[in-house]
């Protein structure tokens, strides 16, 4: 073996292993591109036989130098090195000892010369070098090499570790350069992570499978790591040693990889877009996706990998997408509604569905803000929660914008041919609102919660609009009462009864609980009129007799209307009282007797007042001046709070 030049001692690792890279390259080239065909050669394997490595050695023929009995020759090292024979490494390690022996004995008894030892040595790493070249180029492509050869090079880096360490105790003679620790552990690390930046390096075609470049870089990345990650598992883990920590090792290039380009991008202004998919990853699909998959959640559960991004950069941008996201649902709820008003004001028919007006308008907005949430949720159920109540907000101010232009509507449209149905819709839009937010984020369940309110205030509003026609029938119905001095009372009620029977289709279409609200406000209605009429003073009673026959009259009147409001819907039970006490009222003759009664009724209905009952007593012509008093001064007595929801009396005005 010829004397080895300074370049030969220790060229760089990079200059070794080029015509790997640049054979890599070229099979880069030839391959197809797309997703399916990016994966690593780490998974070649799995579908087929790996072709032989570029380090592996040819077929030895017979002329090979051989490596077994006495020690093999520099030149024999060489050429077996140079024919990739790892078995090479051993009788190399001797050469080096022996080398190191003669180092000493020369310092100690002046033995060969300087120059010799110098010359010796630069033969040795010269060996080395290529011993290096040839374990590392089997340790980069570690799938691609037979396993016993894989096995080779594992025990020359494990000896080399080994050696370094000895050295490390024992330091050599001056006489010869430091050669030790060589690091070729470290080195491999190195070399794993060059793999992982040329493994995730790699830019898909943009849009490629209709995704935009950034979603196509992530799921490349994401793929790759995955896949070869499993692959280091299943294959590598069992037969590299332990010292190695195979799989932390790769897991932690690759993820340095990873975390160093999202970093990257995060330095940018993202697009809306970019921000959600770089929180999607960093957040849910990372973590959930590739760390905690069924392979590799028990291989990486003590592998300390971190976060892809810091938790202050997560945080700007959680809330610059939380930010973003209100803004775009704010602004596709308000064109939904602006669509929806358009086709009422343009006299377009609401659509029919099982019957009933129906409108697609609380569809959408559901649809919007789910839509909203379930990205947020997407990334994390932390950030979901943070959506919620921000899109609560935006909801509540829809919806307040929906009643208002809802009221527009009643009071401009009235001369649209649509003008009823369109109303019935909208009410029935409450129904699908109200059901949607009690399935969805349990609104209902918090009394405090006033989001609803503004629906509320539509349904109201639109059923009293609805219900204006046929109230306005019935008022001069009702002044037959006092009109003919309640003389024909059960004929007049039968009059009423059947013009509202006259008008109940007209409300066919509504869902079954508004039409049952409706019939609770007609309830409502002709129970409150028949008060009001008995109320004007224009009748007074003067003898028991006359009271009494009154009475039976009122008791026949209030069950026709209970039943006749009951039958067809009505659940305002709280009625029932209403008019039966007022007749018991007016047929007790006894003063005691009547403050009971008026005592219960003010339990009852806390809204009846003092001039209420004066216009009830006055029907009695018989009672003194002081026993109304007396009677009066029973509601003096504090009945509790009244509810707004059940207000009969604070509707009835009395002179």
């Amino acid at each position: 073996m010829s004397e080895a030049s300074s370049e030969d001692l220790v060229p760089p690792l990079e200059a070794v292993v080029a015509p790997d890279q640049e054979k890599q390259e070229a099979a880069k080239k030839k391959k197809p591109k797309g997703l399916a065909n990016m994966f690593s050669i780490f998974t070649k394997g799995k579908k087929k036989r790996a072709k032989p490595s570029v380090v592996e050695p040819p077929t030895e023929p017979e002329s090979s130098p051989r490596l077994d009995g006495p020690m093999p020759t520099v030149e024999e090292l060489k050429e077996a090195l140079e024919r990739g024979r790892l078995e090479a490494a051993g009788p190399l390690l001797a050469l080096e000892r022996e080398l190191a022996a003669a180092a000493a004995a020369a310092a100690a008894a002046g033995g060969a010369s300087e120059e010799e030892l110098v010359r010796r040595q630069s033969k040795v790493e010269a060996l080395y070098v290529l011993l290096r070249d040839q374990v590392l180029g089997v340790l980069r492509r570690p799938l691609e090499a037979a396993p016993e050869r894989l096995r080779q090079a594992l025990a020359v880096v494990v000896e080399q570790e080994r050696e370094d360490r000895q050295a490390a105790a024992a330091p050599g003679e001056a006489a010869l350069a430091a050669t030790r620790p060589r690091r070729w552990l470290q080195l491999w690390r190195s070399g794993v992570a060059e793999v992982a930046a040329e493994r995730l390096g790699t830019r898909p075609a943009a849009g490629a499978e209709g995704r935009s470049e950034t979603e196509s870089i992530f799921l490349h990345m994401g793929c790759t790591m995955k896949e070869d990650l499993e692959a280091v598992v299943e294959r590598l883990k069992p037969l590299f040693p332990a010292e190695f920590g195979v799989v932390a090792t790769y897991a932690k290039s690759y993820h340095q990889h990873f975390a160093a380009h999202l970093a990257s991008m995060a330095q940018f202004e993202l697009c809306e877009r970019d921000t959600y998919l770089l929180l999607l990853w960093v957040q849910n699909f990372y973590p959930n996706d590739i760390l905690r998959s069924p392979k590799l959640a028990k291989e990486l559960q003590d592998v300390s990998l971190g976060s892809l991004l810091p938790l202050k950069q997560i945080h700007l941008l959680e809330a610059t997408f939380l930010s973003t996201e209100a803004a775009n649902v704010k602004e596709l709820m308000a064109r939904a509604l602006e669509m929806e008003s358009q086709h009422w004001t343009q006299d377009v028919a609401p659509h029919r569905l099982d019957g009933h007006c129906h409108s697609e308008l609380a569809i959408d907005i559901i649809q919007i803000v789910s839509q909203g949430q379930a990205k947020a949720e997407n990334i994390t159920p932390d950030l979901g929660t943070q959506m919620k109540q921000v899109l609560l907000v935006e909801l509540a101010v829809f919806l307040r914008s929906y009643q208002r232009t809802f009221d527009e509507f009643l009071e401009r449209g009235k001369q649209l041919r649509n003008y009823r149905a369109n109303i019935i819709a909208n009410i029935n839009n409450c129904l699908s609102f109200r059901t949607s937010m009690e399935q969805k984020w349990q609104i209902l369940q918090d009394p405090r919660s006033h989001l609803l309110d503004p629906l509320s205030e539509l349904k109201v509003h639109g059923l009293d609009t609805l219900l204006q026609d046929l109230f306005v029938d019935l008022k001069p119905l009702f002044k037959r009462f006092t009109q003919t001095r309640w003389a024909a009372p059960v004929e007049t009620l039968e009059e009423i009864i059947d013009t509202v029977v006259g008008r109940l289709p007209e409300f066919s279409e509504l869902q079954d609980c508004f039409r049952e609200e409706l019939m609770e406000s007609v309830h409502l209605y002709l129970v409150k009129e028949y008060i009001i009429r008995l109320s004007k003073r224009r009748l007074v009673l003067k003898t028991a007799e006359q009271q009494q026959q009154l009475a039976r009259h009122i008791l026949a009147n209030a069950n026709v209307i209970h039943n006749f409001c009951t039958q067809n819907g009505s659940a305002a039970t709280w009625l029932d009282p209403a008019l039966p006490t007022l007749a018991e009222i007016i047929r007790l003759q006894d003063p005691s007797a009547i403050k009971i009664e008026v005592a219960t009724y003010a339990t009852w209905y806390p809204d009846f007042s003092k001039g209420h009952l004066n216009a009830i007593l006055a029907i009695k012509g018989n009672l003194s001046n002081s026993e109304v008093r007396s009677i009066r001064n029973i509601l003096d007595i504090n009945t509790g709070v009244q509810d707004p929801s059940r207000s009969l009396f604070s509707h009835i005005k009395v002179g």
